[in-house]
Order: C-alpha cells, then sequence, then structure tokens
C-alpha cells in the first residue's frame, strides 16, 4: 500500500494518540529534579508528553535521541549506501500555552480532547501537538510503504517554544549533527517564506505615594502570556472616605452600555472589584481577539484616582496604546511591502501600590530592525519616565520566493491541494524556523480556516490533521529521496 494511502488507514490511530497526548497538560512549569529520570527542565508534564512521543515512535520502530530532557528526535535512518551528508529536520514542539479560562468544549476542560463534529478539541490540537503528530504519521507512513531516504529524516521535539527556547538551543547544541534543511509545522499554508521580528518587553514605571484621601488602585492584573491576546483583567479599587462605589457602578453600567463591552464591578469588603471579559487570540493577530486589559484601562480612564501616578500611567495606556495592534500612536507603526504593518499587542499588565508594569509583545517587518523600533518608541517612553526590561528579541527571516526549498513545498502544495493560484506568504508568528538556518514554516491551517492557537477552545479538524499529514509525507519524499 503506498504511503498516501496508509495516512488515510492510519485516521483512527491519529485521532486517539492526538487525544491522548492532548490530556498531558504540558505547560511550562519550573525545573524539578525526577529520582528516575533527572532534572526536567521544563516541568513534570512536558517531559511526560516528550516521553509519550519517544515512547509511540520506538514501538514503532524508529531510533529516539534525548538530549538531557532538553528535547530531543525521532530520527528515520538513511540507506545503508547513502553517503548523503545532509539532515533533513522538521522541528515542532510539545509544550503549550496556559489554558486561559472560558472554554466550553470538554465540559470545561482544556485538556478534554473531545472529538465533536469532526474536530478534536483541546489545548496543544492545532499549536502544535496535532501537527507534530500529522508529520510523525507522515514519517510512519513512508516507513511502512518501504522507502528508504538518501537523506537522513528527523522529527525534533522542542519543549519550551512558547516561552524561551533553552530547550532546542541545547538539542542544537548537544546533538551529533544540526539539520542541514526543512521545515517546521507550526504556522499556515501554503510555505511561509518570511516571518516578522519579534520583541518581547516590560514596560515600568514607579508608583509614588498617595498624599491625598479618595479613590485608590489597590491592585490590577491582566493576561497569561505575552504572546497571546488577554481575555481577562482585574482591578481592586478601595475609597476609604466611602461614598464613590455608587458612581462607580453608574459609570460602568453606562460604560457597558455605550460600548457592549464585557465589565462587572462588584463589592469584596471594603474593595470594589471591577473585572472585564475579552477574547483570546494569538498574539501575532491580535486584531482577532478582544484585548481585556485594554477595555479596563478604557474603564479606569473615565475615574478620577488619588494618586497622580496612577492616573497619568491609565492615561498613557489609553492615549499611546490602547485598542492599537499597529503601534502608531507610540511611535513604531512601521510597515513594509514584504510584511504589511508592525503587529502591537498588549498581552499582560500588573500595577501594585509601588510599581505599574506592561508586558509586550511586538512583530515588526522583515526589512526593519529591533534597534529602530525600540528607537521608535523612546520619546514616548522617556516622557512618561518608562524604564525597559527586553525579555525576548528574534530577529527577522527571509526566503526569496525563488528559494528552492521555497519551491519545492509551494509545489507540493499546489499539487496536493489543487489550488494554483497561492503564493508564498510572510507572517507574524515566530516559529523555530528562527532556531538554525535553513527552516522555513509550512502548515499545518489551510487558507481560510480559523486561527485558533493561543485560543479557548482550540481545535483541529479531523479532515485538515489528514490532508496536512498527507502533505508533509510528500514533503518528506521530496526533500530526502
Amino acid at each position: 500500500m503506498g504511503y498516501l494511502e496508509l495516512i488515510n488507514e492510519y485516521k483512527e490511530n491519529i485521532i486517539s494518540d492526538l487525544r491522548e497526548l492532548i490530556a498531558i497538560p504540558s505547560v511550562i512549569a519550573p525545573a524539578v529534579i525526577d529520582k528516575e529520570y533527572g532534572k526536567l527542565p521544563f516541568g513534570k508534564e512536558v517531559d511526560n508528553a516528550f516521553r509519550w512521543m519517544l515512547a509511540r515512535a520506538e514501538l514503532d520502530g524508529f531510533k529516539t535521541v534525548n538530549t538531557d530532557n532538553y528535547g530531543g528526535h525521532i530520527e528515520m535512518e538513511a540507506a545503508e549506501d547513502s553517503d548523503d551528508p545532509e539532515i533533513l529536520g522538521i522541528l515542532g514542539h510539545l509544550d503549550v500555552v496556559p489554558e486561559g479560562s472560558g472554554w466550553k468544549s470538554g465540559n470545561g476542560n482544556p485538556f478534554s480532547g473531545e472529538l465533536a463534529d469532526g474536530k478534536i478539541y483541546g489545548r496543544g490540537s492545532s499549536d502544535d501537538k496535532g501537527p507534530v503528530l500529522a508529520a510523525y504519521y507522515a514519517m510512519k507512513a513512508l516507513k511502512e510503504s518501504g522507502f528508504v531516504p538518501k537523506k537522513r529524516v528527523r522529527l525534533i521535539l522542542g519543549l519550551d517554544e512558547e516561552t524561551q527556547w533553552e530547550g532546542m538551543h541545547y538539542y542544537l547544541a548537544h546533538v551529533d549533527k544540526v539539520p542541514t534543511f526543512g521545515f517546521t509545522p507550526d504556522a499556515d499554508f501554503p510555505a511561509i517564506h518570511g516571518e516578522m521580528g519579534i520583541l518581547v518587553f516590560r514596560l515600568a514605571r514607579k508608583i509614588g505615594k498617595t498624599n491625598n484621601k479618595g479613590l485608590e488602585l489597590r491592585s490590577l492584573t491582566g493576561g497569561n502570556a505575552a504572546n497571546m491576546v488577554p481575555d481577562s483583567a482585574r482591578a481592586v479599587v478601595k475609597n476609604e472616605q466611602g461614598g464613590a462605589y455608587d458612581v462607580i457602578r453608574e459609570k460602568a453600567a453606562a460604560f457597558r452600555e455605550e460600548t457592549g463591552y464585557h465589565l462587572q464591578v462588584k463589592g469584596v469588603g471594603k474593595n470594589l472589584e471591577i473585572t472585564t471579559t475579552g477574547k483570546s487570540a494569538h498574539g501575532s493577530t491580535p486584531w482577532m481577539g478582544e484585548n481585556a486589559i485594554a477595555i479596563l484601562y478604557k474603564f479606569l480612564g473615565e475615574l478620577s484616582f488619588a494618586n497622580d501616578d496612577v492616573n497619568e500611567f491609565i492615561s498613557f495606556v489609553n492615549e499611546y496604546i490602547g485598542f492599537e495592534v499597529n503601534g502608531k500612536s507610540i511611535g513604531c507603526g512601521f510597515t513594509d511591502e514584504a510584511s504589511g504593518n508592525l503587529v502591537f499587542n498588549l498581552g499582560m499588565s500588573k500595577v501594585t501600590p509601588e510599581v505599574a508594569e506592561l508586558t509586550v509583545n511586538i512583530r515588526y517587518p522583515v526589512t526593519f530592525t529591533e534597534e529602530a523600533v525600540y528607537e521608535g518608541m523612546m520619546p514616548v517612553l522617556n516622557k512618561y519616565n518608562f524604564g525597559i526590561v527586553k525579555e525576548k528579541g528574534r530577529e527577522p527571516i527571509y526566503f526569496p520566493e525563488d528559494d528552492p526549498l521555497i519551491v519545492t513545498l509551494m509545489d507540493i502544495y499546489r499539487e496536493q491541494t489543487g489550488d494554483a493560484e497561492c503564493k508564498p506568504v510572510v507572517i507574524g508568528g515566530g516559529t523555530y524556523a528562527r532556531a538554525t538556518k535553513g527552516i522555513v514554516a509550512f502548515g499545518p491551517r489551510f487558507p481560510g480556516e480559523e486561527e485558533m492557537a493561543h485560543q479557548k477552545d482550540e481545535f483541529i479538524s479531523v479532515e485538515s490533521l489528514i490532508k496536512a499529514a498527507r502533505i508533509y509525507a510528500e514533503a518528506i519524499k521530496r526533500l530526502a529521496e
């Protein structure tokens, strides 16, 4: 039986394996020491997902490598008489972003792996456990159909892609040989020939003591990760003098009526709690979500606090950030022909009586630099006495449309889908294509499909999962033969 037919035969196994893998809540956690396995750099659950994947491959007769629990690979060995030194790498990841709130699928369980209406639900279903399994079953189908590659093929398993990439860097530094070229199944089809630069940073400024009596902002929290549009935010306010809470409730009712945003106010002891609800989305596409932090600051801007620093901070957020997703007001609204507009996501915020912070995730066009982005913002940030804590910086990558790898992947995609009009694209997402040279992002989301990564009720359709596995099988064969 041919490898494409075998993938169709594997359908039920792919579904059951993905549901089982989703059930492992592999959100990054602090390192632990395990009596049997030693140091687990990213916590027990991430390690559980890693070992599950390695065990599955070993049962199917693949060679596996574990680089000190920081990552590893599943290898399809080359023909014995092959002297081709190249390695085709397929870079995926098994960690997932925090689950967030408001899930309806799986009776509210983000790790249910529920199968309903032709879709598999759960955190990681589309980002990136489903695609990893699609690539794995593509390798399995090729192996069982008798295909023997001239190049070694490695499915490389990353374990902290959603955070700092420490595991991938460790793997690449300790493995016998890094991949020569390849793809990562962690974006969109048809093929990605460029990825915008990525920055993650915190803006922080001190809050002076409150000398006046009146309304206080006791605390504010919002967001789960820099690269997610926050779907919830919460502020706690207090007025020692009393009498202001009814006014705040009236303002909240008027705010809801005028804007349609979800905002709730309730008493908690002597304090008043203000909560907002938005819609989560991936930080590379913030316009697809609704930012709960921005909603909260918009409402707080209608209140008057006793502390001038608090009022100034709220005013800053509303004037220079707000709901804007291109960074124009804060000074970094850059654009170019290949990439389009810079993408600005306000991912998290925290305010205490001593300090106010914002965590921002930026995707900048491929023809610009990190330095240009920071320089663009500095006039505004200096005006408001903000400090910058730079947490992550990844340069953009770009492959010409006529690059041989891009041409090959585009040909495969067009042949398998019949979509002759599609062209390679530049994305704002950041994938393992940046981890080493010669890697591009390739699938699994098809044009027109809803982006579900990092959102509540994340899912991948079974039809798309199988279709992606077929495309990956053809790509592996074509690139490794």
